[in-house]
């Protein structure tokens, strides 16, 4: 990579063509899309499994087998450690038989979500450890279900702290989509890897990771200010 050409009337005349032709605009779009779905299915399925985490330990709320939690920690830890490339790898099959396709836009949901979701379930775990034992032993001691407890204190109560972690959920997320572009994934990540580093193209390649820090900045302010209007602490 020659970073001594970057700005070369070459390499300006190129950018500009691919900008004209969309391509930009396109990954911008695959980009939010795979991010804001693969965010929200991840959601899905660790927001259940965080509260599991949590309600589901010996002091909690509503105590689940030893083998049962055991397990449960181990999928999640395993699936943690696993490196999103490599896993994005391993979930092809899986990716074609629910998607139809393991490249692209829709390929690269299913590997997203796959490696989200513990992520999201260890976040949310943070977040509802925080709840204050003092509010959710008054409602034990007001007769409360431990459903009543999970639904209407535990999440209700860690809402500010949540919102900060889906926001670094959607950053993550959107960090491991850049690098699905590297193995046929779209997005703006694809177009740093084919149109930048394949082609030695560093202008190209350098637009693309400015628009993508762009978009982190955008979420990151987005959810601070979502997390700081929902905290019932600083409104007071």
């Amino acid at each position: 990579m020659n970073y001594a050409k970057m700005f070369t009337a070459e390499a300006v005349n190129e950018l500009f063509k691919i900008w004209a032709s969309g391509e930009f605009y396109a990954g911008i779009w695959a980009t939010l899309y795979t991010t804001l779905l693969a965010t929200f299915f991840a959601l899905v399925i660790g927001l259940p499994l965080g509260v599991l985490l949590v309600a589901g330990r010996e002091d909690g709320v509503l105590p689940l087998p030893k083998p049962v939690m055991a397990v449960l920690n181990a999928l999640i830890n395993i699936l943690r450690s696993v490196p999103f490339l490599i896993l994005m790898i391993m979930v092809m099959p899986l990716s074609r038989l629910l998607m139809g396709t393991s490249v692209g836009t829709k390929g690269t949901i299913v590997p997203l979500v796959v490696a989200a979701f513990p992520f999201m379930a260890r976040l949310i775990e943070s977040s509802l450890r925080e709840v204050d034992a003092g509010m959710i032993e008054a409602a034990q001691s007001m007769g409360a279900t431990p459903f009543q407890i999970i639904w209407k204190v535990m999440i209700p109560e860690s809402i500010p702290s949540l919102a900060g972690q889906v926001t670094t959920a959607l950053t993550t997320i959107l960090g491991y989509g850049a690098m699905a572009g590297a193995i046929g994934g779209d997005g703006l990540g694809k177009i740093a890897i084919s149109y930048g580093y394949n082609r030695y193209k560093p202008l190209i390649m350098l637009v693309a990771v400015v628009l993508l820090v762009v978009i982190v900045n955008i979420i990151q302010t987005v959810g601070s200010t979502i997390a700081v209007h929902s905290d019932k602490r600083l409104r007071k």
